[in-house]
């Protein structure tokens, strides 16, 4: 699906093409997925997927796992930018500090290759998105399914989430572009 086409010359001239790596984490699986959006605003999922984490494993090493696999994406993608989700609720403080642990692991792998880190909270992703801040988690994936022209909706569903937190930073990247021209 592209993006409304009526912008004024100066916009168009403004855009240029972006990929944004968005990251979905939590304490069972981490979802990534890279986005690109060409000079026309037309968006292309180029990849997407879950790290799954046992929690079997050790923080440390789970921790560890996420650092090189996020690592291996931005090294195999190469995103200009990274998009992640705030942390907004979690049901104890220790859900909440390992969570914190999680963003803290994909933010350095972003800063380690240079990457700038945007932060979003959930209601402007899904008002980004879908257009209604309290959307539920299918509504997101099925918008997500659209916006990319995916022939099936991205599994697992923390996909599908990263796939919006990146689409979410690009619309806000063209927004301002627009406002600047």
């Amino acid at each position: 699906m592209t993006l409304p086409t009526r912008t004024s010359a100066p916009f168009r001239d403004t855009l240029h093409s972006m990929r944004v790596l968005g990251i979905d984490c939590g304490g069972e699986y981490t979802g990534y997925g890279v986005v690109e959006m060409d000079a026309r605003g037309r968006l292309c999922c180029l990849t997407c997927g879950a790290i799954k984490l046992s929690p079997r494993e050790a923080l440390p090493r789970r921790l560890s796992r996420i650092f090189a696999q996020l690592g291996e994406i931005i090294a195999q993608h190469r995103p200009e930018e990274v998009a992640i989700e705030d942390v907004f609720y979690a049901l104890n403080v220790k859900s909440a500090l390992k969570l914190g642990q999680i963003r803290g692991v994909a933010m350095l792998a972003a800063a380690a290759a240079g990457l700038e880190v945007a932060e979003y909270s959930p209601l402007t992703i899904k008002s980004s998105v879908v257009g209604y801040g309290r959307a539920e988690k299918q509504q997101v994936q099925q918008m997500v399914t659209r916006l990319l022209d995916l022939a099936t909706p991205p599994e697992p569903m923390d996909a599908s989430d990263a796939l919006a937190i990146a689409i979410c930073h690009l619309h806000t990247v063209a927004t301002l572009a627009r406002q600047r021209a």
